[in-house]
């Protein structure tokens, strides 16, 4: 911990946004697409849709149009709409400061709960695909599931930095310990880390097979998902 600290003292979210509302609508569109390609996008997304009412307002297609190149368009903007419009009915148009409020979302699970209460100063370990990898091969958890790699992680981390250990494993996991080329022999943590001597392999992480990864908006073979792909 005391290494990915000086590593990325200042780790701070890549999602751009300027309210809670704006941070849980890049969120979303977060699922199996790049915090680039998703800046690209609310850039102009948000001069046009202000608002959760605005959000909610607004003609499907259009919506779908505008968000149509982080993927999976139609189930995001489906989870769009359907959080801005559950914000105006039961939130009075806020975003809840809670994780119970926060799960009744359409779209919205523990994952973007978590990223959108640390803008409240809540924390929460944040389970991504990087999150839930290192974590494996790290030997901080047993677990695949990201509910139960979220526990296992903050029972081993002080509460004050679950938000920022989150951030600064997304950032390690896309610089040093990769997906398919983890550069286990130069790594920082290769002394602390059981799975170095695996290339990153380690024998307790069996492949996953038909699934998304966690937080994930589609799920394989889904009609949602083969709709995806045909408008892609």
């Amino acid at each position: 911990m005391r290494r990915l600290a000086q590593r990325y003292p200042d780790a701070k979210i890549p999602l751009r946004h300027s309210s809670p509302f704006q941070l849980l609508v890049a969120t979303i569109l977060s699922a199996q697409s790049t915090d680039a390609q998703v800046n690209a996008v609310t850039r102009t997304l948000f001069e046009r849709y202000r608002t959760p009412a605005d959000f909610a307002g607004a003609r499907l297609a259009d919506l779908e149009r505008a968000i149509h190149s982080t993927g999976y368009f139609r189930a995001k903007a489906r989870a769009i709409q359907g959080s801005a419009r559950t914000l105006l009915d039961r939130f009075a148009g806020e975003v809840p400061h809670t994780m119970e409020e926060l799960l009744q979302l359409p779209g919205v699970g523990r994952k973007t709960a978590n990223v959108v209460l640390s803008r409240f100063g809540v924390p929460g370990i944040v389970v991504d695909t990087h999150v839930r990898r290192l974590s494996r091969r790290m030997a901080l958890t047993a677990h695949d599931d990201p509910e139960k790699i979220e526990q296992d992680v903050m029972a081993l981390i002080p509460r004050k930095d679950w938000s920022l250990f989150s951030l600064r494993l997304i950032y390690f996991g896309r610089e040093v310990c990769t997906a398919r080329r983890p550069q286990c022999p130069t790594c920082p943590l290769r002394d602390l880390c059981p799975s170095a001597r695996y290339g990153g392999a380690p024998p307790w992480m069996v492949p996953r097979h038909g699934r998304t990864g966690a937080g994930s908006i589609p799920r394989a073979g889904t009609r949602g998902e083969a709709s995806a792909r045909r408008g892609r």
